[in-house]
This record gives structure tokens, C-alpha cells and sequence, in this order.
């Protein structure tokens, strides 16, 4: 997959990148992990070819309009004809209806600022699109906490690649851990308005 993204970048430029941050986005097993701080170092290695600027621009673009995807289908087919759609042919994007029942959830009890959370956390990032569309969040509301949200995980992936150099590697490497460590607290504090949620109502 390194070899692949790293031909895209070469041979397409700004449009590779932004070609394949739209597709990470569509496919969450390609990471964005890889492909930013490689655009980065790319862009520190052949600064006549790729310029810093040109190619946090680019990821944005692409990770923006990757996430205005999955959007769509949130909005038009509802939240149980995309269940049942997951469940058939979510495997090849390794997405299932329980993982859109927890971003449904998730998205339930943060409002419009879980778009913006969601975009900073990876296994969160793609689907966080998909309650925005089912909740029918107004287009230009997704749109500003989407591109907020994107512009800073974008931008630290490229500034790291760019500090490290030819050891870009290492972002995906002691992000990972981190990731975890992010997406188990979003869990937890998801855990905790849930046994909340019950007691109040238990209580009445």
C-alpha cells in the first residue's frame, strides 16, 4: 500500500493527494496516517515539485469532499435502510450497522460539535458523516465543523511529515497508541451519558 500511495503522490501531485485522502475517506482502511506526513516529507524532499501549503491544501480538499459522501446517504436513505445496507455490503468497506448505530449514538449526545471531535479521531472520522446526514444537520453547519476538523488533523499529519523527513513512518507509529488512548476515553465519556441518560429516567 506505502508503494502505491507513494507512486499516486509522485506521478499525480496535488491531485494524487487529494485523490487519495477522498478515498481514504471511502475506504478507512487506507490511512490518512500514511498519506499526509508522506505528502509532507514529499514536499520537504522536492520543494520544486510540492509546496507545504499546496499540499495541506490538497489533503483538505480531498478529506472534505470525501466526507460530503458519505453525508448524502445519511440524509436520503435514513438511518435503517443504511443498516440493513451495511450489513450486505459494508464488509468491503469494513463498516456495519453497529458501527453506525455507535456514531448515531455518539452524535446523539454531542450535537454538531461531534463532527468536529469526530474528524480529529481515526475509525470515527469517516462515519462521524453518516448521523450528521441522518440527523439532517444542515449542510453548511457540516460543512464549517467538517473543514475545521479536517484542517487541523490534516495539517499536524503534514507538519509531521515535514519536520521528520525521510522518518515519516514514525507518525503513524506513535499515533496509533494515541488514537487508542483517544477513542477509549470517547468511549468511556459515551458509556457515561448512557448510564446518566438511564438513571434520569429511572429517577422520574
Amino acid at each position: 500500500m506505502l508503494e502505491w500511495i507513494t507512486n499516486t503522490i509522485n506521478s499525480l501531485g496535488y491531485v494524487g493527494i487529494a485523490l487519495l485522502m477522498f478515498v481514504e475517506n471511502l475506504f478507512p482502511p487506507i490511512p490518512s496516517e500514511l498519506i499526509m506526513p508522506l505528502a509532507g516529507f514529499t514536499a520537504r524532499a522536492t520543494p520544486d515539485r510540492l509546496n507545504i501549503i499546496g499540499v495541506f491544501f490538497a489533503g483538505l480538499v480531498g478529506s472534505v469532499a470525501g466526507a460530503l459522501v458519505w453525508y448524502y446517504p445519511g440524509k436520503f436513505l435514513g438511518e435503517q435502510r443504511l443498516k440493513r445496507w451495511a450489513d450486505q455490503y459494508g464488509k468491503w468497506l469494513t463498516i456495519s450497522s453497529k458501527d453506525i448505530s455507535k456514531a448515531k449514538h455518539w452524535f446523539d449526545s454531542q450535537g454538531s460539535k461531534a463532527v468536529l471531535i469526530g474528524r480529529l479521531v481515526p475509525g470515527i472520522r469517516t462515519l462521524i458523516s453518516v448521523p450528521a446526514g441522518i440527523s439532517n444537520m444542515h449542510l453548511l453547519p457540516f460543512l464549517f465543523y467538517t473543514t475545521l476538523g479536517s484542517a487541523a488533523w490534516v495539517g499536524l499529519l503534514t507538519y509531521s511529515g515535514y519536520v521528520l523527513g525521510s522518518q515519516y513512518e514514525l507518525v503513524d507509529k506513535y499515533l496509533a497508541p494515541v488514537s487508542k488512548i483517544v477513542l477509549g476515553s470517547l468511549v468511556l465519556a459515551f458509556g457515561f451519558w448512557i448510564l446518566k441518560r438511564r438513571r434520569k429516567r429511572a429517577r422520574r
